[in-house]
């Protein structure tokens, strides 16, 4: 049985016979006979009585009617569902993304992409590191993930796209250390109070890469929840080192940001599974590979 036959069968009802039915739906009466004979086997019973030209509606017939309309109506839905998130008119896009990159780029990603597409939402799942984003996406849990990484993203597993760079800044509370500069050599972060993410982040690994060049620093508080380093900056815990992708945010809650000395980068990457994505998730990627080459037009 296909909703075809029932959509065959539903026309002979509601016009009154196959003559009709045949010529409303555009086929020949043979070729509607032979669905509807081919329904009846499914079903394994007669829907009509064929009297004549006549076809007149047996018990079974009359029972069919109204699973059959429901059945055609709830196909109806589904195909304009369909059509509506291949359209982008509706749908979820659920994207993963590192913390810090969740602050910047993706803010603004999402914005532009919610101007264009406000039917789609988007939902945006926490993780840690750069392998927690690409196993993310390798594995189907989201389509799209935002990560930050000192190297290449490997393409073996994901199909990478790079974004932009963003540079380590520290923040730290307003009138204390460094008062009145706007920027640092990274050896002056000898003797601070450092407050860390967990490792296999982007900030962890360049405080470790600095203490192994011997910059000897105190860690007063290791964090997973970033939502705390500005808190704890602003409370007197100790320094934040950040990427800038916080410089506004920071500055908006009332720390001071200054850049540190060399300039030290991040590459920020979109990542995808390799083959076709949904619209949603093209719709995106797309977007977000135009902003940055929008951005490097205008530099």
């Amino acid at each position: 049985m296909d909703v075809r036959q029932l959509e065959y069968f539903l026309a002979i009802v509601d016009r009154g016979g196959f003559n009709r039915a045949a010529t409303a739906l555009y086929v020949s009466q043979p070729s509607l006979s032979q669905a509807v004979r081919a329904l009846e086997r499914d079903i394994g019973t007669e829907l009509f009585h064929r009297i004549g030209r006549r076809a007149v509606l047996t018990e079974a017939g009359r029972a069919l009617i109204e699973p059959a309309r429901s059945a055609v109506r709830s196909l109806e839905t589904a195909r304009a569902s369909v059509a509506a998130v291949r359209e982008l008119r509706e749908g979820r896009l659920d994207i993963a993304s590192m913390p810090s990159q969740a602050v910047e780029p993706l803010t603004t990603l999402i914005r532009a992409f919610s101007d264009d597409h406000p039917g789609v939402s988007v939902a945006v799942k926490a993780a840690f590191t750069a392998r927690d984003v690409i196993d993310m996406v390798r594995t189907g849990a989201v389509e799209l993930g935002l990560l930050a990484t000192a190297g290449t993203v490997s393409e073996k597993e994901v199909a990478a796209h790079v974004l932009g760079r963003q540079r380590f800044v520290l923040v730290v509370p307003p009138g204390g250390s460094f008062a009145g500069r706007s920027a640092l050599a990274c050896e002056e972060l000898a003797g601070q109070r450092l407050i860390v993410g967990q490792p296999g982040t982007g900030m962890r690994a360049y405080v470790d890469a600095l203490r192994e060049k011997g910059v000897d620093f105190t860690v007063a508080a290791e964090t997973e929840h970033r939502v705390a380093l500005l808190p704890l900056v602003l409370a007197g815990v100790g320094l934040a080192v950040v990427t800038d992708s916080w410089r506004e945010f920071a500055r908006q809650a009332g720390t001071r940001v200054l850049d540190i000395e060399p300039a030290t980068t991040l590459d920020i990457a979109l990542v995808s599974r390799r083959g076709v994505l949904s619209p949603a998730a093209a719709a995106f990627a797309a977007a977000a590979v135009e902003s940055r080459t929008t951005d490097e037009a205008h530099r």
